[in-house]
């Protein structure tokens, strides 16, 4: 019997960054369980491909093309699902990019291309949606952030600055709309297998690196945040604001030392 608490039937879900990865799989996620989804993503024959893929039957997902470093895309996306749905119950913030370099090496175009997108976009992103969350006087709003917001990871300095940002703006936005009934939290994934981070996952230094780190001792998968967003976009999570939920197998409990306990 299917718990109503939980249940995300019929909301109007807007997830940023839907085509792929993490976006993808709660898109789908959400699609299956009834709601009304719409992904955004730069790339349009991707989008409807994923679009087509994704939806459950009689529950078409719409696509809408978006590159959220551009402000009038942001405009005109978010005035495209008021037009066609009439409101927006859930934002996802999922859409981000990033390059691995030491600070050395970056390019002020790479700082621009990882800010504007991670950082900016989302903010913009974030603020349109919400103006039309505090027209409906309710909305719910859910941002991707990084095991970053918890500690750097070395060679990555923009992506962890963008995502600490979004750490605080989410905890800043709750503070302001959490009156004008708006709830604002935010997820941190941890290493997560993807096509973009599949091949950095193979090397066996990698593998074993993540292995002797992660209490669950396994990488996760984008299926993994699945759960988290359920939660945090039904009644079930109903007096939460403010908080970044980890889900990443326990790697932000602690560090395994090198040494064989078994031995002693």
């Amino acid at each position: 019997m299917s718990d109503k608490l939980f249940s995300v039937a019929d909301q109007v879900v807007l997830v940023s960054g839907g085509s792929r990865g993490i976006g993808r799989a709660i898109a789908e996620g959400f699609a299956q369980r009834d709601a009304h989804v719409i992904i955004t993503g730069r790339d349009k024959d991707n989008l409807e491909k994923t679009a087509v893929e994704i939806a459950k039957p009689g529950r078409p997902v719409a696509a809408m093309v978006c590159d959220v470093a551009k402000p009038e895309d942001i405009k005109a996306l978010v005035a495209g699902v008021i037009g066609q749905f009439g409101k927006i119950d859930v934002l996802l913030n999922v859409a981000g990019v990033n390059r691995r370099m030491l600070t050395e090496k970056l390019t002020e175009d790479d700082y621009d291309f990882i800010i504007d997108i991670n950082q900016k976009g989302a903010f913009l992103l974030a603020q349109e949606v919400g103006r039309e969350m505090l027209k409906q006087g309710k909305g719910n709003q859910i941002h991707v952030v990084s095991l970053n917001n918890d500690r750097p990871v070395k060679g990555v300095v923009p992506y962890a600055m963008s995502k600490a940002a979004l750490g605080h703006m989410t905890k800043a936005l709750a503070m302001e709309w959490g009156p004008k009934g708006i709830r604002v939290n935010a997820i941190a994934p941890g290493f997560i297998l993807t096509d973009l981070t599949r091949k950095l996952w193979s090397q066996p230094t990698m593998k074993e690196w993540g292995a002797n780190n992660t209490p669950l001792v396994r990488m996760g998968v984008p299926d993994d945040m699945l759960g988290t967003a359920i939660f945090l976009a039904s009644d079930a999570s109903a007096f939460m604001t403010g908080q970044i939920l980890y889900v990443d197998g326990g790697f932000t409990c602690g560090m395994n030392w090198p040494i064989d306990f078994g031995s002693q």
